[in-house]
């Protein structure tokens, strides 16, 4: 079965139950609405008995044998969970998995709960047997581009809406954060009726609750985001993030545009590159387009910066790294 997104599953739960679901993903919150909606459905649908198996270190895998086929004595139907918070059930556990896949218990539904997966494990024999026959939910990280998109439609649902403008700026204050994001969301519940909420509102109402992690600067001065990669340092700064995997993550990505351009020079194509690159998602869509934008000038005069803020780092040279971090940033993103 294809995989869903956290927002189709609603959709899919009001056309019935199915025997068996699997969540995963690394955005905790929307994993965790998506696991309380199958709860919340199982419940109306009369499954009211509830049986909680969390696979940690030494679990027991015939506990999962003794909960398919056991019969409870004041209800009929049953909601078993199974929680993998590392992700790895192991060889008897994955043995243990695939025969649920293949015959799930009657007047049962199975959930089950897993963290992000890597590559591998998501085309393990155990896992592609419960994607075969599952319901399976991916709660992938809401990233910056679809923020106000998520914002917009939970705002929807308490008959609420946004400017454009005010959801550009109600997502810059919440980046990183989608707990925080979800908060503020309902407090322009409880501030203002229903109808269109002004950037003026939004402005008094939502705190600024971004976290950024430093893996994300890439996209921001690729893409030519100066005013978003500023305000990311400032809030790596204020969170006490070091200096060093700042420098770190620019000197990276400056050293793959340079690869990238003598790799073009050469004649391959951008996709052929991708793998020696380590060009995945949002970074091999910006990645050449940004090569053109700056140029191979300023890369090497950006090459030449990042060894300078490092031995600024080191103490040899008496400047602010941070200072220097944030005119590198300019260079590359303007």
């Amino acid at each position: 079965m294809p995989q869903l997104s956290p927002d189709a599953l609603e959709a899919a739960l009001s056309r019935g139950l199915a025997p068996l679901y699997v969540i995963h993903g690394d955005e905790a919150l929307l994993a965790l609405e998506a696991a309380d909606l199958v709860r919340a459905q199982s419940r109306d649908m009369g499954y009211q008995e509830r049986e909680v198996l969390t696979v940690e270190a030494g679990f027991d895998w015939s506990q999962l044998r003794d909960a398919m086929s056991s019969v409870s004595l004041f209800a009929s139907l049953k909601l078993l969970e199974i929680r993998i918070p590392g992700g790895k059930p192991g060889s008897e556990g994955g043995e243990a998995l695939q025969r649920l896949a293949e015959a799930p218990p009657d007047d049962t539904v199975t959930l089950i709960t897993l963290p992000k997966l890597e590559r591998a494990q998501q085309q393990s024999k155990w896992f592609s047997a419960l994607e075969k026959s599952a319901v399976v939910v991916e709660a992938r990280t809401v990233g910056r581009q679809e923020l106000p998109g998520w914002i917009a439609r939970r705002m929807k649902r308490q008959g609420q809406s946004l400017p454009a403008e005010a959801l550009e700026f109600f997502a810059d204050r919440v980046e990183g954060n989608l707990l925080a994001a979800r908060q503020e969301v309902d407090k322009l519940a409880l501030l203002h009726p229903p109808g269109e909420v002004s950037l003026e509102q939004v402005r008094e109402a939502v705190a600024n609750v971004a976290r950024f992690d430093v893996f994300h600067l890439s996209e921001a001065w690729l893409s030519g985001d100066t005013a978003r990669v500023q305000r990311m340092l400032d809030g790596l700064l204020a969170e006490g993030e070091s200096p060093v995997l700042v420098l770190w993550s620019f000197t990276e990505d400056v050293r793959m545009l340079l690869r990238l351009r003598q790799g073009l020079k050469e004649g391959r194509q951008v996709r052929d590159l991708a793998r020696e690159l380590r060009l995945w998602g949002d970074k091999q869509r910006l990645a050449e387009p940004a090569l053109r934008r700056i140029g191979p000038r300023k890369l090497m005069t950006a090459l030449a910066e990042c060894a300078r803020i490092d031995q600024q780092i080191k103490g040899v040279d008496g400047n602010d790294p941070w200072h220097s971090i944030r005119s590198l940033a300019t260079l590359l993103s303007a």
